[in-house]
């Protein structure tokens, strides 16, 4: 998708008691306790918050079975149809063609629908879109996202219409949806059979997008971030194995080498009211989400999963937009998860519609700051290296139940059972990311080789590359590598670089064709992280760049063929593609 596409505002181009989580983000060490599923006891009735479907409306497959069962990819299919004969307010487009050949729905809902994204330009309403089912055992989501679509749809006066466009991608992971059975979550408290974790290329979409080799992933780039530029992303999980009262947990953006804005914005104000919300108005407990640090000192802390852009969220925060994870606890019933995850779903619509002018006011700002910093950056413009976490200042409280911790042996991970006693457990939470070191920005990142594969990466991201038109001679900063190694374990396919080396200034003539990536767009800080040569989560990292590092014979390694240029200068190039 052309970069064109990318809707902005005019400004943007200026011990023994414990309590367990171990949730899907974390990319390792993940331990599920080995407990009994149970139902948690919550501060309400499932039933209060349960939408009843309006006369003459379709049912989802939950509903229909009272719980049971989770519907199918032809569920859905027949549910949206019988929605479409029933609401001229909603759009069926395609996101994607999965690898086994089905086409993932997107629904578009307005009043009107927008024939073009490029008509929301002419109104003051925004963009938001909510995914389900992208790890498709974790299918409260995907009811909850159906359930959301009716009740809005055949309202007599639809609500939120008036300032927000839904964007809804119920069964996004359609593949793994249709592997059901009853052993794909084991420790997850219903439905009796659930899909699987992986799409039909078995590799996990959380994981995929800085790489982007899933066609989900490349469908959501292209026909929804780029397409719509929605203002904000919500991504619909369950978690794996917590024991807390709370069925809802929540997360924001948590890169620090995205804009700061956008991360405090949704940490400090936008979910605090949101989670406000979900508790006085649909009667529904929530909390930060987390793992302990330690599973028999509950003292030592609540800690969030990784920052790396791999995971969605983190990805659509450094894209300058607002994202919300949402996991729901996989130990309270099946019933119970999808009506706290619909009641986090109005919550959040209810936010944006009150609100959402200020929120296309702070995408736009950050855009334009990006764009701004680009153009003439400073010295202490810098990207962070080494990142690790710290405890934000204020505490986390969790409803939570005394555990038995007994060790496994030949195993690091405990066994983890439940009581029945309960206990509030009030601890550091850690959630914030800081780097302990930086590399600076530069106005351009050149990269003097010819590879489809690279080059589609940047431009699948929506980047603006540009290519030299003629050869030059320029003074720029390179990558001396000095060590790369290869991770033992494959990971998605991969075994992951680490990389050491050092900075060395030097001149070269760059040739003909020469990619040019400048930093001066609104996608400047997702450039950085794809090509800086120590990106915790790059291209290098990725191994899209191991053919020309590594030496064909001996044991050396070569320059990281990425330089950056500090000075703005005119450059003689090709438009933009």
């Amino acid at each position: 998708m052309r970069l064109i596409l990318r809707r902005l505002p005019a400004v943007a181009f200026l011990a023994v008691a414990g309590l367990v989580i171990a949730a899907t983000p974390p990319s390792s060490g993940e331990a599920a306790a080995t407990a009994a599923p149970v139902a948690v006891a919550t501060a309400w009735s499932a039933q209060e918050l349960s939408p009843a479907a309006p006369p003459g409306g379709p049912k989802t497959t939950a509903e229909s079975t009272g719980y049971a069962a989770t519907s199918t990819y032809a569920d859905v299919m027949t549910f949206i149809r019988e929605l479409q004969r029933l609401s001229p307010l909603i759009r069926l487009e395609t996101l994607c063609l999965t690898t086994e050949g089905r086409a993932v729905p997107l629904l578009v809902i307005g009043k009107p629908v927008p024939e073009d994204p490029l008509a929301l330009r002419a109104n003051k309403r925004i963009a938001v879109y909510i995914q389900a089912n992208i790890h498709a055992g974790e299918v409260e989501g995907k009811e909850a996202a159906l359930m959301l679509v009716r009740e809005v749809l055949l309202d007599p006066k639809p609500p939120y219409l008036d300032r927000l466009v839904l964007l809804i991608a119920p069964i996004f992971n359609a593949d793994g949806n249709e592997k059901m059975g009853p052993d794909n979550r084991r420790g997850q408290n219903g439905p009796e059979k659930a899909g699987v974790r992986a799409n039909g290329q078995n590799l996990d979409l959380n994981r995929d997008a800085m790489k982007q080799e899933s066609p989900e992933i490349q469908g959501l780039v292209r026909n929804v971030l780029l397409r719509w530029d929605p203002v904000l992303l919500v991504d619909c999980h369950t978690t794996d194995g917590s024991y807390h009262e709370e069925p809802v947990t929540y997360s924001w953006p948590l890169c620090p080498n995205g804009d700061r804005a956008i991360l405090t914005y949704a940490r400090d104000k936008m979910l605090p009211a949101v989670a406000a919300t979900l508790d006085k108005k649909y009667h529904t407990l929530s909390v930060p989400y987390g793992d302990p640090r330690d599973y028999r000192d509950m003292s030592k802390g609540w800690q969030t999963f990784g920052h790396q852009p791999r995971y969605v969220t983190n990805y659509t925060g450094l894209r300058n937009r607002l994202a919300i994870l949402d996991e729901n606890d996989n130990h309270a019933d099946f019933k119970t998860r999808v009506l706290g995850c619909y009641g986090f779903l109005r919550s959040i619509l209810d936010y944006c519609d009150l609100n959402a002018d200020e929120i296309g006011r702070l995408v736009a700002d950050a855009d334009r700051r990006t764009v701004e910093r680009g153009l003439a950056p400073k010295e202490t413009d810098t990207f962070g290296l080494d990142i690790e976490v710290r405890e934000l200042a204020e505490k986390v409280t969790i409803r939570g139940y005394e555990t038995k911790v007994t060790a496994r042996e030949g195993s690091p991970f405990p066994e983890i059972k439940r009581t029945d006693r309960k206990k509030t457990y009030v601890m550091p939470y850690f959630a914030d990311f800081e780097p302990k070191r930086t590399a600076r920005l530069p106005y351009a990142y050149l990269i003097p080789v010819f590879d489809e594969t690279i080059e589609g990466n940047l431009r699948g991201h929506g980047l603006a590359v540009e290519k030299l038109s003629e050869a030059v001679t320029l003074e720029v900063e390179a990558f001396r590598l000095k060590e790369v190694k290869g991770a033992d374990r494959l990971y998605q396919g991969h075994r992951t670089n680490q990389v050491k080396g050092e900075p060395a200034v030097e001149k070269r003539e760059f040739p003909r064709g020469t990619l040019v990536v400048r930093m001066a767009q609104p996608l400047g800080n997702l450039a950085a992280y794809l090509l800086e040569p120590e990106s915790d989560d790059g291209l290098l990292l990725w191994n899209l760049f191991d053919r020309y590092i590594a030496r064909e014979w001996g044991r050396g390694v070569e320059t990281y063929p990425v330089y950056k240029l500090f000075t703005p200068r005119s450059l003689a190039v090709d438009g933009l593609d």
